[in-house]
């Protein structure tokens, strides 16, 4: 089971900053390559960043130098800073085995979404 927790308001203004934490429970989270997903309104859900269990850290293009994803025991975390407007969408946290995947059909769990609107 992954659950999802997020450490700040739900509101935040542009240039702003937002931590969200995941919490893996039920199984093991070594040997898992760890994510974050989001999903804009009207929009594909889409890769944002990911950590592997060993190894570099991959991000998409449009965070790279704002946020930061890292890991600890059952722990995830996604530090985004610089947050703009167009971050706003609905996050998901996810985990697969093995190296880190890109694709959203290959995580074999996911946490519930948590909402994240950036506005002034």
């Amino acid at each position: 089971q992954v659950q999802l927790v997020k450490s700040g308001g739900d509101l935040v203004q542009p240039g702003g900053s937002l931590r969200l934490s995941c919490v893996v429970s039920g199984f093991s989270l070594d040997y898992y390559a760890a994510g974050w997903f989001r999903q804009a309104p009207g929009q594909e859900r889409e890769f944002v960043a990911a950590v592997p269990w060993t190894g570099t850290s991959r991000y998409a293009d449009f965070v790279k130098g704002r946020f930061t994803i890292s890991r600890a025991y059952a722990k995830v975390y996604l530090q985004m800073n610089s947050l703009k407007p167009e971050d706003t969408a609905v996050y998901y946290c996810a985990a697969n085995y093995g190296r880190i995947e890109v694709m959203e059909g290959r995580m074999d769990y996911w946490g519930k979404g948590t909402l994240v609107t950036v506005s002034s």
